[in-house]
């Protein structure tokens, strides 16, 4: 064969084969903060989500899985999604507000009846507006809102059926403000501590007893330093799905629907996961030794109304009235 016609056939042949520019695949590196195992929700819903998008997109997109916080800590993330060095994440609710502050407002206490309530808030027109203001302001495109875990408190000295029985105890919040206010409204002292000093902080007593959902007292064994827990359901938490907003817009339309479904099943998965892990709270914690503290919808109104007004005025002065009030009319109109 003359050696043009063979570099001719050579090169149409990578081509054909994917080895050209037009067929270079794209790699989606995809993180998030839970072990690598199946029964965890983030873990199984991201397996589900890179074999739907792989097989939808025949391979044009290669999806690498980073559990566990591989890629940094939940700041580190946020900003990578914002820079387009991480495609996809999924991150809890605090972690989010130093990119976007504006999600701090969902720290409002006792704010959805239950699950359903929620999701019925967040898949509506609330949640997609948030949703397109925060890709306005950030170039992060949240995808798809997933279960944290509904919010009860902890604590290693007595059962809490009261906002007064809280009075006294040293709470452990995650480090953020909003969280600050809930506990001080409630009469206890509460203390920063981050995550990953938690167990050793209530072993050595540094605080009395801090506020999880099932999920989290499970996976870092807080039962063990734990006595009481009371089922308030204070907060319900949020994990969101977020894409680089760049890396989305280099996509083709196909590569769109194929991310877009694969969210919408991770999505699900996750949620259905979560929701039965706090459906079981009781019978699960109880098993592991604690006492089990149930309140009746009276009991619950009492904290709703000593803790809800001191938190609305912070979000409302301090992040945005206008997203506090829309958040607080989306829960109160929607069924």
């Amino acid at each position: 064969m003359h050696r043009k016609h063979f570099l001719t056939a050579v090169a149409a042949a990578a081509l054909a084969f994917g080895a050209g520019p037009a067929f270079a695949q794209k790699v989606l590196k995809y993180t998030h903060f839970q072990p690598a195992g199946n029964d965890q929700p983030k873990h199984a819903a991201a397996l589900a989500f890179k074999e739907h998008v792989e097989k939808a997109t025949n391979g044009s997109i290669k999806v690498e899985l980073y559990p566990a916080g591989q890629l940094g800590p939940a700041q580190q993330v946020m900003e990578g999604l914002r820079l387009g060095s991480v495609e996809l994440a999924v991150v809890h609710d605090g972690g989010i507000p130093g990119v976007y502050k504006t999600f701090n407002i969902f720290g409002l206490p006792f704010l959805f009846n239950d699950h359903a309530h929620a999701y019925a808030v967040l898949d509506g027109k609330f949640g997609q507006e948030l949703a397109e203001d925060m890709r306005k302001r950030t170039g992060i495109r949240l995808m798809g809102y997933a279960d944290n875990g509904i919010r009860h408190f902890t604590n290693s000295k007595r059962a809490i059926r009261t906002p007064e029985d809280m009075k006294g105890l040293k709470i452990r919040v995650q480090p953020s403000p909003v969280f600050v206010k809930l506990v001080e409204s409630l009469g206890a002292s509460p203390t920063a501590i981050d995550w990953g000093e938690l167990p050793a902080a209530l072993a050595q007593g540094t605080a009395d007893g801090q506020e999880n959902g099932v999920t989290n007292i499970m996976a870092a064994s807080l039962f063990q330093h734990q006595k009481h827990i009371t089922l308030d359901g204070h907060v319900y938490s949020l994990h969101a799905y977020m894409v680089s907003e760049r890396f989305f817009n280099g996509l083709s339309a196909a590569e769109k629907q194929a991310v877009t479904e694969g969210v919408d099943k991770a999505k699900k998965i996750h949620r259905d996961m979560t929701r039965a892990q706090d459906l079981s709270a009781k019978k699960v914690l109880t098993e592991k030794g604690m006492t089990v503290t149930e309140l009746t919808p009276a009991e619950i109104d009492r904290f709703r109304k000593v803790a809800q007004p001191v938190v609305r005025a912070y979000l409302e002065a301090e992040v945005s009235k206008e997203w506090t009030e829309k958040l607080l009319q989306a829960a109160a109109t929607t069924k």
